[in-house]
This record gives C-alpha cells, sequence and structure tokens, in this order.
C-alpha cells in the first residue's frame, strides 16, 4: 500500500477464503489445547480487552506480578504451547525475508468492543526479524505510528487474509487497534477478529 512507513508492507487478501477457513481450523486446534484467557496489565493488573493464546516454541504473556515477558508454557494450564502450523510457517517464509523460522506467534481474539492501544513490539532479543501479522474475521482500524507514541500516525483497514509485516526501520514501529467493524466478515459465526503475530524471539 503506498505511503505506508518504510519497513512496513502491507498484503491484502493474501489468503484466499478456503485458506482463512483452513487457518481457522488450524488456529482452534491450537486454542483447544492452549486455551483462549483474559491477560492483565503489569502493575495494575488491569485486563486488557483481548483474549490470547499462544503457539510455537515460545508464547508472550503479561500479567500483574511479572509484567511483559516470553515463556515456554500456557500461565494457567502450565503445559507447553502447541507447534505453530504449517500455513503460519509458510507465509513467514514468503513474506518475512528472514532465514530463521518463527519462534512465537501471538494469537489475540478481539470481540466487538475490543481495542488495543498504541504499542511496541520490544520484548524480544532479535529485532533483525520482522513482526508478521494475519488477520482472521471482522475488518479493524489498525493505526501506525513510525517515530513516537505520540507522535503522526497513520490508519488503514485490515480484513480477513491480510498480511502485514513490519520490519526494518519499521520493526519497532508504534502500532494499535482502535476499532473493530462487526459483521464485516462471515468466517467466525458468532462474529470477531482473530490477529496472530509471527515474531522471532532469540538473538541470531
Amino acid at each position: 500500500m503506498a505511503g505506508l512507513p518504510s519497513g512496513i508492507r502491507h498484503y491484502p487478501l493474501m489468503l484466499e477464503p478456503a485458506q482463512q477457513k483452513q487457518l481457522l481450523d488450524d488456529v482452534r486446534q491450537v486454542v483447544s489445547v492452549a486455551p483462549l484467557y483474559t491477560p492483565r496489565m503489569p502493575r495494575t493488573g488491569k485486563p486488557m480487552s483481548v483474549r490470547m493464546s499462544n503457539c510455537g516454541a515460545l508464547g508472550w504473556v503479561t500479567d500483574k506480578e511479572a509484567g511483559y515477558r516470553y515463556q515456554a508454557f500456557h500461565p494457567v494450564t502450565e503445559r507447553p504451547w502447541p507447534a505453530i502450523p504449517d500455513m503460519l510457517i509458510d507465509i513467514w517464509q514468503k513474506v518475512s525475508g528472514h532465514d530463521r523460522p518463527p519462534e512465537a506467534c501471538l494469537i489475540n481474539f478481539y470481540e466487538d468492543d475490543a481495542k488495543m492501544g498504541l504499542h511496541q513490539d520490544r520484548d524480544e532479543a532479535d529485532f533483525a526479524a520482522p513482526v508478521v501479522s494475519v488477520s482472521l474475521g471482522d475488518s479493524c482500524l489498525f493505526r501506525i505510528s513510525a517515530s513516537a507514541r505520540k507522535g503522526p500516525t497513520q490508519s488503514l483497514k485490515l480484513h480477513s487474509g491480510d498480511v502485514l509485516v513490519m520490519g526494518g526501520h519499521s520493526r519497532l514501529c508504534y502500532h494499535g487497534v482502535d476499532r473493530v467493524y462487526p459483521g464485516t466478515s462471515t468466517l467466525l459465526s458468532k462474529g470477531g477478529r482473530i490477529n496472530l503475530t509471527l515474531r522471532r524471539v532469540s538473538e541470531l
């Protein structure tokens, strides 16, 4: 998409409807083993508006006591995270430009009124690898600030099947979700949006 900050690439509808359905089935298999739960903010313990899970060798978690971090097990079940589905590995290989596979895939489920404030993905040791994001379900308004949390921002709509890559100069850009547009997709029978975020965590 023209006009996006350097290092951000948008692939509209990269996944066809049949592929979206297959990936949704894969995600459901993951959450049957690693169920969605409500994460809490560091220090305040305030619940986030999204529910989340992970797959991969590591998963991103947060709570009041220990804050933002990666760990190898689900904080509720204490079981290891399931493997990242093959389709997501294929997407990473196609768009990341990175020679090592992702170690973590964060699964965020947005209900109609959920949102995500501007933030950076900076809990990883390896910033050379991009962040690859896949959208399923209802569309959302995604906001990016390439420089600072309170700097100028740009917005774009992300739709089911879209893939977004944040790398290079924009690897540490501030980004967030201002709103979900209910009823814009029929992929999830009860509505909502799923965001899948692939990351490298360890240093090369």
